[in-house]
């Protein structure tokens, strides 16, 4: 049984090179890694999270992975869900944490870094960081002009080799 394609629905608030904090303004290392079925508990909708990750989790053909503030295993600021297509990348969600999202969120820059992970696992996999996801109609420009990424039709936005490497040269040293 499969879910209806989810639409690309998260802002991308900022473009840092880590994630920083809100407030103060200073900046965090970050780590990526997958998540586990003991971080299920945590990312649940009864916890402010908007999708049912726990379904992405068991999908055998995604990948979840987990943002985390270098030495803070514990507290995910973000996750992202991908397949591998086998000449790019598909995102199927992506989300920040509750904490991480509307006026008062802690840490701005969730989105983008989980993004510019996308592009260099892209690239990592020999597909020169070609990224595709389904955008909701309102975010279609949002996209263009935060990530270089461009409309194809029918909400289908593409990421192609040149804007991938301006995000991952952003946020990854390579």
């Amino acid at each position: 049984m499969s879910k209806k394609v989810q639409h690309i629905d998260i802002e991308i608030d900022k473009l840092t090179n880590s994630i920083e904090n809100a407030f103060s303004g200073d900046s965090f290392d970050t780590e990526l890694s997958l998540i586990t079925k003991g971080d299920l508990i945590y990312v649940k909708k009864g916890n402010g999270w908007q999708f049912d990750w726990k379904y992405e989790f068991e999908q055998t053909e995604r990948h979840v992975f987990k943002l985390t503030i270098n030495g803070n295993p514990k507290v995910i600021q973000g996750l992202i869900s991908f397949s591998d297509e086998k000449d790019h990348l598909f995102m199927h969600l992506i989300e920040s944490a509750p904490f991480n999202k509307g006026k008062n969120k802690i840490y701005v820059g969730v989105a983008g870094n989980l993004v510019a992970f996308l592009y260099k696992e892209s690239w990592d996999r020999k597909y020169e960081g070609f990224v595709s996801f389904i955008s909701k109609t309102q975010l279609i420009e949002h996209y263009e002009k935060t990530l270089g990424a461009v409309h194809v039709g029918n909400h289908k936005m593409v990421i192609f080799p040149k804007e991938a490497l301006l995000l991952i040269k952003k946020y990854f040293k390579i």
